[in-house]
């Protein structure tokens, strides 16, 4: 089984599939690292040799920002954001979408679950007695 990156490739599927279980490696990079180590593309991950899984290795960690290097980075630029108290930051900070989505319907993912309006309970009217 190759491990690469700290993830475990699943070994019955394509190579370039595989690849594509790392955090920060999409269709477009996982084909150009396959090119690039000189593996076929119809290469199932099993049948790697430890040869191909070391240059493959190589390429990542050369080339691409992968796994925790990539989210700490992500997380870092979010909060950056948030310091600055840029529109982008503050839509972080409150939880609604940062990309102009509306949210006068949907934006469900982002926002929670519905909460329904609380209304006050009616009391019975009080009076006084003189």
């Amino acid at each position: 089984m190759a491990r690469i990156s700290g993830i475990d490739l699943p070994p019955a599927k394509r190579v370039v599939i595989s690849l594509q279980y790392i955090y920060g490696i999409g269709n477009k990079a996982a084909h150009d690292i396959v090119t690039k180590a000189g593996v076929d593309l119809a290469t199932r991950t099993k049948d790697l040799t430890e040869e191909q899984t070391r240059t493959i290795r190589e390429i990542i960690e050369a080339d691409y920002k992968v796994e925790g290097d990539l989210r700490r980075d992500v997380t870092m630029n979010i909060k950056r954001l948030m310091d600055l108290g840029c529109y982008r930051g503050l839509r972080h900070r409150k939880g609604l979408p940062v990309r102009g989505q509306r949210t006068h319907t949907n934006a469900r993912t982002r926002k929670g679950p519905k909460r329904g309006i609380i209304r006050p309970k009616a009391t019975a009217p009080t009076t006084t007695r003189a």
